[in-house]
């Protein structure tokens, strides 16, 4: 009888190893590619991280100018509903005052019976004493009519003021949904920024952000600062106004950016324009929006100090020109309030003020 022997297990050459290596691994990266993990992040080069962190921060300081003006909407808002709400305090006290004379004569008369006024005459002892105090009290009645009208009126006027109130606090409600939508917003741009600027060495990040640009400038005190540019040639001042904005916006170099900020210790762009002009008796609006309407229109070869400098199509920045071709700015979160060329952006159109 033939013994049944158990087949020989062929051993695996080494060609075929490599071979179902080379397919584990395939089908691996592909597994880590459909399920997204175990991609390394491509390297990106200074370059791209400066272009990349530019567009996030343009991006930030668009998003930055919109919160502006909804805080700045949400707050005449808030100041409305507060005086509407005073305005109805008091005449809530004004109408409890004619609602408590109106009881005291409700009260007199509840105290005399009501009696109809031909069965008082029937009873009276003194008829004629009846008929004075019966015309008195016709007049009586006629200044009761005027109480009472006058706290329908009061009511009246209550309910409108009720009724403006809750106008003002669905504007303030929706101001408020926006601020904290446009914070978002920010914050994930500046967020992903700082990502970025962290992939970088310390050298390459100070070359992405400028640091160091104007440094010297910025602590040096303003009057050096000013006499370096006016050596360079710079143009003076049309006005007290405008040399007192410029000399503000001096004064402030070096200040941090913070995005909503307008002082004294930190800016964003349109918020240092406003302090330097509130500086010098002037009020501007709070954004560059609407700042750039705030004067008179200058062409770029019209430029004198103080006149504010717009940037990129949408006016989502602002300068404080100096002369000499320069501005001072407040430019992003990775560098504080310095002077710059206004050659650095995009020019979109310039306004003098004062």
């Amino acid at each position: 009888m033939a013994a049944h022997r158990k087949p020989r297990q062929r051993s695996l050459s080494g060609t075929t190893v490599r071979t179902a290596a080379t397919i584990a691994l395939a089908g691996a990266a592909t597994a880590t590619a459909f399920d997204g993990t175990g991609q390394a992040a491509p390297q990106l080069t200074p370059a791209q991280v400066k272009a990349k962190v530019d567009k996030l921060y343009r991006e930030a300081e668009t998003a930055t100018e919109k919160y502006d003006g909804a805080k700045e909407q949400a707050d005449k808002a808030q100041r409305r509903l507060s005086s509407l709400q005073d305005e109805a305090a008091r005449r809530r006290l004004k109408l409890n005052s004619a609602r408590d004379a109106l009881g005291l004569v409700a009260a007199a008369q509840y105290r005399d019976g009501g009696i109809d006024p031909a069965w008082q005459l029937a009873l009276s002892s003194d008829p004629d004493r009846y008929l004075d105090n019966a015309s008195f009290a016709e007049r009586a009645g006629h200044r009761q009519a005027g109480q009472v009208a006058r706290v329908r009126r009061q009511l009246r006027e209550i309910e409108q003021l009720r009724g403006a109130a809750r106008i003002e606090l669905t504007s303030l409600r929706s101001r408020q949904a926006e601020l904290k939508r446009q914070k978002k917003t920010i914050n994930g741009k500046l967020d992903e920024a700082r990502r970025l600027l962290a992939r970088l060495s310390p050298q390459q990040r100070a070359q992405v952000t400028g640091a160091g640009a104007g440094t010297d400038r910025a602590s040096r005190s303003a009057a050096d600062a000013r006499t370096a540019l006016e050596g360079a040639g710079s143009a003076t001042a049309p006005n007290s106004r405008a040399a007192a904005a410029v000399a503000y916006a001096y004064s402030k170099l070096g200040s941090p950016y913070v995005w909503g900020a307008t002082g004294p210790d930190a800016f964003d762009c349109s918020g240092l324009a406003q302090a330097a002009y509130r500086s010098a008796g002037v009020s501007l609006p709070r954004t560059t929006y609407a700042q750039i309407n705030a004067g008179r229109r200058v062409s770029r070869s019209e430029l004198q100090p103080g006149d504010l400098v717009f940037f990129y199509s949408g006016i989502s920045h602002v300068g404080i020109y100096v002369g000499n071709g320069q501005m001072i700015h407040a430019p992003n979160p990775s560098a504080p309030v310095r002077l710059a060329p206004i050659d650095l952006m995009p020019f979109a159109g310039a306004t003098r003020v004062a």
